[in-house]
């Protein structure tokens, strides 16, 4: 599907994943990422083939290879591979998930009032489709 990518799965409705998503795009200098809405076919397609547990997703998923991490672990890790002080986050991985997650999930579960929902999942424009999967 797509060799070596790693695969961000987001909360294609939402402002704040969406705005992530075009940060991460362009940051992404060695093209390691593809993307797609969490509400997509292939989106709904990975979530059953990985067995992930809908109930701990609440905007954002990276894949790699076998596994794939959720919430702030994920958030860091793609924050690893960005170009430019954006990869200096990952430093916080040593702090505990369940301190970090507390964070996450005030601002996920808040995402939507704060940063506001569109009506439907983004459409990419044509530069940008190569990076989404279909």
């Amino acid at each position: 599907m797509t060799g070596t990518k790693k695969i961000v799965l987001f909360d294609g409705v939402c402002n704040l994943c969406n705005y992530s998503v075009t940060l991460i795009i362009k940051k992404d200098k060695k093209d390691i990422f593809r993307f797609a809405a969490l509400q997509s076919e292939i989106g709904r397609h990975l979530i059953q083939k990985y067995h992930i547990d809908t109930s701990k997703l609440d905007s954002i998923l990276l894949i790699e290879g076998k596994y794939y991490t959720y919430k702030s672990t994920a958030a860091l890790r793609i924050a690893k591979y960005l170009k430019g002080w954006y990869s200096l986050f990952y430093v916080f991985i040593i702090v505990p998930p369940i301190v970090r997650n507390f964070f996450y999930d005030i601002i996920a579960k808040n995402r939507y009032k704060w940063f506001g929902k569109k009506e439907s999942c983004m459409i990419p424009t044509p530069e940008l489709k190569a990076k989404f999967l279909e």
